[in-house]
C-alpha cells in the first residue's frame, strides 16, 4: 500500500503495533489494579501505594500508548483510503468502531481510578474482575477484522 504515506507505511505500520501492544498491556494492567485497590481500601497505605502505581502507570504507558496509537492508526487509516469511500474498508470502519469504544473503556478505568484514590467505590469487586475481560475481548475482535477483514 502507498498511499501519501508512501515508503513510510512499513514504518508508521510497526510503531503503530508497538504502540498498540503498550496500550494494551496498561490496559490488561489497571483493571486488575483497580481490583487490587479496592480490595485494599481498608489500609491507607495499601490504598497510597495502588494510587501512585495507578498514576505512573497511567502517566508512563497507558496515556501516552493510546494517543500515539490514535495518530499513527488514523495516518493508516487515511493512508487506506477511509476519507475516500474506497470500497471493501467495513472491517476498518468495525475496527475504529471498537477501537473508540476501548478509548472509552480507558476513559472509564482512569475516571474509577482517580474516585478509588478520592476513596470513592461505586463497582463491586466482582464487577470489576468481569470489567477485566473488555480488553481482551476487544483485541480478539480487532484481531479477526484486520486479519481476517470479513467484510
Amino acid at each position: 500500500m502507498v498511499g501519501f504515506l508512501g515508503a513510510t507505511y512499513d514504518w508508521v505500520k510497526a510503531a503503530h503495533v508497538i504502540f498498540v501492544i503498550f496500550w494494551m498491556a496498561g490496559l490488561f494492567m489497571l483493571p486488575r489494579y483497580l481490583v487490587y485497590h479496592q480490595e485494599g481500601m481498608a489500609d491507607p497505605a495499601e490504598a497510597a501505594r495502588w494510587i501512585e502505581r495507578e498514576n505512573k502507570l497511567r502517566g508512563i504507558i497507558l496515556t501516552p500508548a493510546m494517543i500515539v496509537v490514535w495518530v499513527l492508526g488514523l495516518a493508516l487509516a487515511l493512508n487506506a483510503g477511509i476519507a475516500d469511500g474506497v470500497p471493501g474498508l467495513g472491517w476498518l470502519h468495525a475496527k475504529l468502531a471498537i477501537v473508540f469504544l476501548l478509548s472509552g473503556y480507558h476513559g472509564w478505568a482512569v475516571g474509577y481510578a482517580k474516585k478509588l484514590a478520592k476513596g470513592r467505590m461505586s463497582v463491586s469487586n466482582r464487577a470489576l474482575r468481569l470489567l477485566n475481560e473488555v480488553p481482551g475481548l476487544a483485541t480478539a475482535l480487532i484481531v479477526i477484522l484486520v486479519i481476517v477483514k470479513p467484510f
